[in-house]
């Protein structure tokens, strides 16, 4: 019998390559639930994802696991994304 985790990732990573805009799809299962309920993946274009965050401190300290984002992004989403932008709220939403 085979172990569901390996199987349901497959599942999940097929379903967020099909979609369009994968790499929006994808920052929500790279980054984990808390992170994703406190940013939000705005747009993507040219390898950059942009990501919405509450604050300086968000930005500062998601800035520093870029590496490991980009890492499973790249796993997940279709496209491949070269580079995570962290903006702040309030700048986020004016350069959509």
């Amino acid at each position: 019998m085979e172990p569901i985790a390996p199987t349901l990732e497959r599942i999940v990573t097929r379903s967020v390559r099909r979609a369009a805009n994968s790499p929006l799809l994808a920052w929500p299962l790279a980054c984990g639930s808390a992170v994703a309920a406190r940013t939000q993946a705005l747009s993507f274009g040219h390898g950059i994802l942009r990501i919405e965050v509450p604050d300086t401190g968000w930005r500062a300290e998601l800035q520093q696991l870029a590496p490991r984002y980009l890492s499973a992004l790249n796993r997940y989403a279709a496209e491949p994304v070269d580079r995570v932008e962290f903006v702040l709220r309030n700048e986020g939403r004016s350069q959509k």
